[in-house]
């Protein structure tokens, strides 16, 4: 029978008082043989020790998410999800093997920051559970959403996991070592199951010794040529070579293609300062952000070098970070690409949509939660284009803000009407930002309508935000990944700033009065809610550009956002027939507990 009384507990109680508050596991849990987690095609180590390693995998028919969790520990260990890396509201699983053999394991939750609790509902099916001589090794799987109050949601958002291990059986949580990680789980294929090219070459697009400034942001760009080929070929894969020791001041890292006929600077200088040159050539053609890792594009489509038609110099952009003012670092990081004469279908291409970075998008501060919207409208993409755009077939994409950054959606429209959100991240972590494919590619055709919906949150800042380089200012932005590709480089648009003002009760007319009018506003929760609707409600001017900087406005409006909500699902017990571990006959009462806790017996 259980009980949910909280286990009784003082700051007096001593050691061996503590250690009295024992509780049983759950004994009814249905698990099934090791075979079934034996083809797990995703695998990370969670800390920079490798203590911890996670594989899994997935099953969206089943809508069941399958795990085998190892850790360097012979004692209790732990894996989960937390909130923002916080206990309270955390949802995990606890278990080990004792020394006779007989195992634990179990569903709880964090209460708040000293205490955890098992679950009413055991929503975590256990499949093997084995220990050696050095580590413990769970296999388990859960539905994505159990509908239990105290269980978080598996989604295609980016994911926070706590991994937790003590030296013994004796369950001391918040004194065992607790390690967190945000990871992306729903990933669709792995490089192995990619077509690799039998022959293919590696070129480095890189700076050169660069000493990097003693400054909290610094954008520096040079120009470097691409690799001279004879004849047409595909650069599929590229990854990140950071210089080891900046590994925390690289922030992204940015290859833009250049027109053929731009007249280029030499040497490194600063991407957006007083030389305009060094921001020339904005077609993005591959990109690495803190967090990310190699990228390898999908079979059907690559980045063409080697025609006329395509460019032979790219406009190289490395962003630093050194908050901590470090003195003395010289850089050498940059792309390694992998290039091969195998060709694909498609040539493919990026397009940089979201809002205008500067100077009129803003975000108000103190504020727990803020909305901010760009549309990009292809109707007049063939204009622009100087012939025809073919349908675009999306297939990839990655979503950019900075710190006061919390989600990003990206929605698709046609003839006004909602298509289907393609691409989101309601829990986005602005230290793991990487490329991601669609399940399948999503077709745009001309006249479609992609809105981009930036989410923020700006309670730590005091002052008005606005769109900048600085890792201080904003951005909200996905890049699209398509094929076949066009001259279409960027499609960004920005809210009428003069409607707003005006809406916000401020005299303005024009831009520039406009922005200094938000500037000048005294922020509170009523001008905050006035400000996201009236940014909502504004026109949207449209910038469009190509890859030799032709320019054209388009003007839109945005639309609402249909996000329909996830359904419940059966418990995998429910649904799959399973069986006890093999070697362990029964549960035994976990061993003994120091932790507050409250348990079931």
């Amino acid at each position: 029978m259980r009980d949910n009384k909280k286990a009784q507990y003082s700051p007096n109680m001593d050691h061996s008082s503590m250690k009295s508050l024992l509780f049983l596991m759950s004994t009814l849990c249905i698990c099934s043989s090791h075979s079934a987690v034996s083809q797990l095609r995703f695998s990370a180590f969670l800390d920079s020790k490798h203590q911890t390693y996670l594989r899994w995998d997935y099953d969206d028919e089943l809508a069941v998410m399958s795990f085998e969790f190892q850790a360097q520990s012979t004692g209790w260990v732990a894996f989960g999800f937390t909130i923002n890396k916080e206990i309270p509201g955390a949802d995990f699983v606890i278990g080990g093997v004792l020394p006779d053999g007989n195992i634990y394991f179990s569903d709880w939750h964090g209460v708040n920051e000293d205490t955890i609790q098992e679950d009413e509902s055991q929503d975590y099916e256990l499949l093997s559970l084995t220990q050696d001589a050095t580590s413990t090794t769970m296999a388990f799987r859960r539905q994505f959403r159990t509908c239990d109050e105290h269980d978080l949601d598996i989604t295609g958002d980016t994911l926070r996991l706590m991994t937790a291990l003590g030296t013994n059986d004796t369950i001391d949580f918040f004194k065992g070592e607790i390690i967190h990680k945000s990871l992306f789980l729903m990933m669709v294929t792995t490089e192995e199951e990619m077509n690799n090219p039998s022959v293919y070459q590696v070129y480095d697009l890189k700076v050169n010794d660069f000493p990097i400034p003693e400054d909290d942001t610094t954008y520096a760009c040079t120009f470097l040529p691409l690799p001279i080929v004879k004849t047409k070929h595909h650069i599929y894969k590229f990854e990140p070579r950071i210089t080891p020791r900046n590994i925390t001041v690289v922030h992204h890292i940015i290859a833009y293609a250049c027109g053929n006929g731009s007249v280029l600077p030499s040497g490194i200088g600063d991407c957006y300062g007083a030389d305009p040159d060094f921001a020339l050539c904005s077609q993005i053609i591959i990109g690495w952000a803190v967090g990310g890792g190699p990228y390898m594009f999908p079979d059907e489509t690559a980045i063409s070098i080697g025609t006329p038609n395509d460019p032979q110099w790219i406009r190289l952009e490395v962003h630093y970070s050194n908050f901590d003012l470090i003195e003395g670092l010289i850089d050498n990081s940059g792309l390694r690409m992998y290039y091969t004469s195998e060709l694909r279908p498609y040539d493919m291409g990026v397009l940089h949509t979201g809002i205008f970075t500067f100077p009129v998008h803003f975000i108000p501060p103190q504020a727990d939660s803020f909305m901010s919207y760009g549309i990009c409208n292809t109707s007049h993409f063939h204009e622009i284009n100087g012939s025809p755009v073919p349908d675009m077939h999306v297939f990839g994409y990655l979503l950019h803000t900075h710190l006061a950054g919390r989600g990003v959606r990206g929605v698709q429209y046609r003839n006004g009407k909602q298509l289907r959100i393609i691409c989101e991240d309601n829990k986005y972590d602005f230290n793991l930002q990487e490329p991601k494919l669609l399940k399948k590619p999503v077709i745009f055709k001309p006249g479609d309508e992609f809105l981009v919906e930036c989410h923020y949150q700006t309670t730590d800042r005091t002052e008005t935000i606005f769109g900048g380089p600085s890792t201080l200012n904003e951005m909200c932005l996905i890049f699209l990944f398509y094929y076949p590709r066009n001259t279409i480089s960027n499609c960004l648009g920005l809210p009428d700033i003069q409607y707003v003002a005006n809406q916000l009760g401020q005299e303005a007319n024009d831009p520039s009065e406009g922005m200094m009018a938000i500037n000048s506003i005294q922020w509170d929760n009523e001008t905050v809610k006035k400000a996201e609707k009236a940014c909502k409600e504004a026109p949207q001017i449209i910038n469009i550009k190509t890859i030799d900087e032709v320019m054209a406005n388009e003007t839109g409006f945005i639309r609402d956002i249909d996000v329909p909500a996830a359904p419940c699902k059966l418990s995998p017990r429910d649904k799959i027939t399973s069986h006890q571990p093999k070697g362990h006959t029964k549960y035994k009462a976990i061993p003994d507990v120091v932790s507050k806790a409250v348990s079931t017996s």
